[in-house]
C-alpha cells in the first residue's frame, strides 16, 4: 500500500508515562495523560475509539477493538525540548543535547547581544513566561529593553510589549540571537514572545516565532520534498525545521487555528506530508500547571477530531502523537520525560497494537515508507509491515 496523504498530527506536551531514564532529567512518575485524567472527568470518545486507552489504559477506559493501531514511542535523544522530539518523529535523532542555561546566558553572549541590537536587556534567567513578563514587564516599557529569559529547554526567549518594540523590530532581534548562538551555544530555539496589555494585566500574543537551527541531517521532511511531493505545515511546525522542505505553510498560533489550518490543508493538497502541531496543550495548560485547562483543550480536540476524520477519504493516513510529556500536575513547569502516544489510523491498515517502540524515529521511517519514499538515511526501525 502506498498513501496518497499523510496527517501527522502532533499533540505538543501529551505523555503517557515516564520514560526508564525520566529520574535522571527530574521527571520520575511524570504521566501527562493520568495526571490531567485524575484532575478532571476526561471525555474523548474519539480518541478513545481510535485506541487512547488502549495505550494507556491506567487514565482511559480501553475499547475492545480500537480502529487505529495503537503503542508508545520512546525518545532515544538526549533531551525533553520540543525540536529534538519534532527531528525525533521525522527520523533525526540527536545524540548530543543542546545546551541549556540554568544561571542564564554567559556575559560573552549577553554582551555580543546587547551591541548588536543598540539596547540593554532584562532578566536573563531561567523562568516561567508569563511570570517574568509581570515581575519586569512596567520597567521593559519605561526603559524598551527587551526581557531575556531561558528555561529547563534550550531557548534564548525574547520578550517584548508591541507598543514599545514593534513587531518586526522583535523577530530582527531574534534573527541577530539566532546568528550569534551557534557553535557551543547553539540553543535549540530563540523565540520571540510578543506580549499587550497593562501591568498585573500583561497577555502574550499568538505573534510568537520560533527562530530553530536548522537539522543537521535529512529528515521526512526533507526526502519528501526531494521526491515531488507537498510538504504542508499548520501551526508552529515549519519553525521548528527551519522552513527545510516545506511547500506550504500556515502558520498559525492557538489550537482552534491550527485545527482550522489542517482543515484548510486537506481541502487543497491533493498528495504528500501534512503535519501539524497543537501547542496550547503545552504552552496555556503544561507549563502553567493547568491540569484543568489541559482537560478542556484535550475534549476540544477531541470533539474536532471526530468531525476532521471525514474530511480523509481513500488512500489517507491519520497519525496521532506528541514530541515529549508537560505533565500539569508535577511541581515542574517545564517539559518531562516522557513516552508518546502513537495511533495510525487509514483505510486498509490494520488496527494492531503496536507495541513500545524503541524510539521515535520508528514513525518517520514508517511514514516514509507509506509515502513510497526511501527512507534508508532515517534513523529508526519501520512497523509498516505490523500495519499491512
Amino acid at each position: 500500500m502506498q498513501a496518497r496523504r499523510v496527517f501527522l498530527i502532533i499533540l505538543d506536551g501529551l505523555g503517557v508515562g515516564e520514560l526508564p531514564d525520566a529520574a535522571r532529567f527530574g521527571d520520575a512518575g511524570s504521566h501527562t495523560l493520568l495526571g490531567v485524567a485524575r484532575c478532571s472527568s476526561l471525555r474523548l470518545p474519539t480518541l478513545v475509539m481510535l485506541g487512547l486507552g488502549n495505550i494507556a489504559p491506567e487514565a482511559l477506559p480501553p475499547t475492545p477493538n480500537p480502529a487505529a493501531a495503537w503503542g508508545k514511542l520512546a525518545e532515544r535523544s538526549a533531551g525533553k525540548d520540543s525540536t529534538s522530539g519534532h527531528w525525533e518523529l521525522a527520523g533525526l535523532v540527536l545524540e548530543r543535547p543542546f545546551p541549556t542555561y540554568p544561571s542564564g546566558f554567559p556575559p560573552s553572549v549577553v554582551a555580543r547581544f546587547e551591541a548588536a541590537i543598540g539596547r540593554k536587556i532584562l532578566g536573563n534567567q531561567p523562568a516561567s513566561g508569563t511570570a517574568i513578563i509581570e515581575e519586569l514587564g512596567e520597567e521593559h516599557m519605561k526603559t524598551g529593553r527587551p526581557i531575556v529569559y531561558t528555561s529547563a529547554d534550550s531557548v534564548f526567549q525574547i520578550a517584548c510589549h508591541k507598543e514599545v518594540v514593534p513587531l518586526e523590530e522583535l523577530y530582527r532581534m531574534c534573527r541577530i540571537a539566532r546568528e550569534i548562538l551557534v557553535g557551543e551555544d547553539a540553543v535549540a530555539r530563540v523565540i520571540a514572545r510578543p506580549f499587550t496589555g497593562v501591568p498585573g494585566k500583561f497577555v502574550r500574543t499568538p505573534e510568537r516565532r520560533d527562530f530553530s537551527l536548522p537539522p543537521p541531517g535529512p529528515t521526512l521532511l526533507d526526502l519528501c520534498a526531494a521526491a515531488g511531493l507537498t510538504v504542508a505545515t499548520a501551526g508552529k511546525t515549519d519553525d521548528i525545521f527551519a522552513g527545510r522542505g516545506v511547500s506550504i505553510a500556515l502558520h498559525r498560533g492557538e489550537n482552534l487555528d491550527t485545527m482550522l489550518a489542517l482543515e484548510e490543508l486537506a481541502r487543497e493538497v491533493e498528495r504528500g506530508l501534512v503535519l501539524g502541531t497543537l501547542v496550547d496543550f503545552d504552552t496555556k495548560y503544561g507549563h502553567r500547571n493547568d491540569p484543568h485547562g489541559f482537560a478542556r483543550a484535550l475534549e476540544e480536540f477531541d470533539a474536532w477530531l471526530g468531525r476532521f476524520l471525514g474530511f480523509l477519504g481513500a488512500g489517507d493516513v491519520l497519525v496521532l502523537t506528541a514530541d515529549h510529556g508537560c505533565d500539569p500536575t508535577t511541581p515542574s513547569t517545564d517539559h518531562s520525560r516522557e513516552y508518546v502516544p502513537v495511533l495510525v489510523w487509514g483505510e486498509g491498515l490494520k488496527a494492531v497494537p503496536l507495541g513500545v517502540r524503541g524510539s521515535m524515529a520508528d514513525l518517520g521511517k514508517t511514514l516514509a515508507r507509506l509515502l513510497g519514499v526511501d527512507a534508508a538515511v532515517l534513523a529508526g526501525e519501520d512497523f509498516l509491515d505490523a500495519l499491512l
